[in-house]
């Protein structure tokens, strides 16, 4: 059962559902012509920080190893977009992540609910890919949510800070789930979450 707007209000206010901050306004009036949330989707945000590939060097990604986020990690540099943007051309890919962090609690006694991660209309038509074949947030997931986006048009695609790049379709869960935190659980950054021993790198600005 997909979640109408009014339907994902009431678990936003429940607290079956958490997106921080919360996207508003809840509906279109004078004053705010335009809102986050369609009949059954709300739309989410990119953030300033992207990771985006270092310099092809021969290596070969062994899908079968551990520790895939580590790797990500060496292969990609963090990116912050100032206010000009970021311009994505024809063929380049990047990772992304939103601004808000979304919160799906397994609760005993409360309805559980999973998601689903899609692109908009308006920007596919223009070649904009935001995710790759994995468009599930589980229930019980807790962190930022990654775009893996793609320009497959040809034409460059300007990207910016708090763009509505993507939207969440939710599902009511049939029976309540035992708890399974996938190794992306509490992410923060693109490629996923961290050891808190792992000390932070600066972020490289690009004009």
């Amino acid at each position: 059962m997909i979640l109408s707007n009014v339907e994902i209000h009431k678990a936003l206010d429940a607290g079956d559902i958490v997106i921080d901050p919360e996207p508003s306004p809840r509906f279109a009036s004078l004053d705010s012509p335009m809102t986050p949330y369609d009949t059954t989707a709300v739309n989410l945000r990119l953030s300033p920080f992207l990771s985006v590939c270092k310099a092809a060097s021969p290596m070969t990604f062994d899908l079968r190893k551990p520790g895939l986020i580590s790797l990500l990690d060496k292969v990609y540099e963090p990116y912050e977009m100032n206010e000009g943007g970021h311009s994505l051309q024809p063929g380049k890919f990047v990772l992304g992540s939103t601004v808000e962090v979304v919160h799906l609690p397994i609760r005993k006694g409360r309805p559980a609910y999973a998601a689903r991660v899609e692109g908009r209309s308006s920007f596919a038509r223009c070649g904009l890919l935001i995710h790759f074949t994995a468009p599930t947030i589980h229930a019980g997931f807790e962190g930022t949510i990654t775009f893996e986006i793609m320009n497959f048009g040809l034409h460059d695609i300007s990207l910016y800070p708090d763009l509505a790049v993507g939207q969440l379709i939710f599902e009511q869960v049939e029976g309540l789930p035992r708890p399974n935190a996938s190794q992306y659980q509490g992410q923060r950054k693109p490629t996923g979450a961290r050891p808190k021993s792992e000390p932070e790198r600066r972020p490289v600005r690009r004009r």
